[in-house]
């Protein structure tokens, strides 16, 4: 029987590698923290897990088949541990700079573009030379959010914009072979595809996306409805509303207010391209009610999207002309280049 004595980072690593899963399927499948398997790989023959975690990994390496014990003798006969010292200025680093991910990603809610691309530039501008995993994987978030910031304010093409810094991620998720990570990608490029008006292929992308199990229910939830946005663009109105609805009751189900909110919005569109205006309001009126506020892009969308439909009747013009002006002002300030344009499209529709 394959006995461990003592484990540590590198033989945790070495089991991971031989079951060929990711740190984050290799946490789930021991029922830890993603962060835990991050600092025992980042620490090495540094780190030693706890005792009922060395009897977990015992007990998973046991169970392992014969070609997996086999992968794991292998890479362990492999491993060329770098100095302690190296392997703890990493794992401080690692710790260090996934804090930052998620100051960064609160920044990008909020859609402070400037202080979240400081914090992720600060890290891949100084970290080029960590091929590690764990380095791999923190730089791949790290350009995921940089895309995010990139899309929001409209950067969508060109050396430093969205298109380009999601294909960087999308090349290191599939060097780590994280399935979800890379169909969450293949996602975020399908609505660049939208947002570029590509519909054609951003329809045919959410549709398959929407039934990936790579992705989490949530993430199938929101395919299915930038589906019903795509086709809605195209003028595809009944078969977007039908998608929408169908991602309404999954966002129901999975208890996303948030998502629940957003899709209300889009579906209010969608009638209102079609002429429902007392649905569209109605609907509308469902999602300010239930918007979760903190994000100025969401604040803007609501706006935008209310104003939209009541500049539709003669009696609500005025006021919807003044919520668009609003929304139009928050989007200046808060560098939302593609709905300035949308909104600035919206009222020249009006005025023709």
């Amino acid at each position: 029987m394959l006995t461990v004595y003592e484990w540590t980072g590198v033989e945790a690593r070495a089991l991971r590698l031989a079951k060929r899963m990711s740190v984050r399927a290799f946490a789930a499948h021991l029922g830890i923290a993603v962060r835990t398997v991050t600092k025992w790989e980042a620490g090495g023959a540094g780190t030693t897990p706890r005792p009922d975690t060395q009897a977990l990994l015992d007990t998973v390496l046991q169970r392992a088949t014969a070609e997996e014990q086999a992968r794991f003798r292998h890479l362990l006969r492999q491993t060329r541990t770098p100095p302690p010292a190296i392997w703890e200025e990493r794992a401080c680093d690692y710790e260090t700079w996934a804090d930052d991910l998620e100051r960064a990603a609160v920044h990008q809610y909020r859609q402070d573009h400037e202080t979240a691309s400081l914090l992720l530039n600060k890290w891949l501008n100084s970290t080029a030379d960590r091929h590690d995993d764990q380095g791999l994987y923190l730089r791949a978030r790290s350009l995921v959010l940089l895309g995010d910031s990139y899309r929001d304010q409209g950067v969508l093409t060109g050396p430093r914009a969205a298109c380009r810094t999601y294909h960087r991620a999308l090349t290191i998720y599939s060097q780590l072979a994280i399935p979800r990570r890379i169909a969450q990608v293949q996602l975020a490029l399908t609505l660049i595809s939208e947002m570029s008006g590509e519909l054609d292929r951003a329809a045919r992308g959410y549709e398959e996306l929407s039934a990936d199990e790579r992705l989490s229910p949530r993430d199938r939830a929101r395919s299915l409805l930038w589906l019903g946005t795509t086709l809605s663009k195209a003028g595809r109105h009944s078969a977007a509303i039908e998608k929408m609805n169908q991602a309404v009751r999954l966002m129901e189900e999975l208890d996303e207010v948030e998502d629940w909110s957003v899709a209300h919005q889009k579906l209010a569109l969608a009638h209102r391209a079609q002429g429902n205006l007392d649905q569209a309001q109605r609907l509308v009126a469902i999602a300010l009610a239930n918007a979760v506020s903190g994000s100025p892009l969401q604040s803007v969308r609501l706006q935008a999207a209310h104003g939209h439909i009541l500049l539709s009747d003669r009696r609500t013009c005025d006021h919807g002309l003044k919520l668009l002006d609003q929304a139009a002002a928050m989007a200046t300030r808060y560098r939302l280049g593609h709905q300035k344009r949308s909104i600035d499209g919206i009222r020249r529709d009006h005025e023709r």
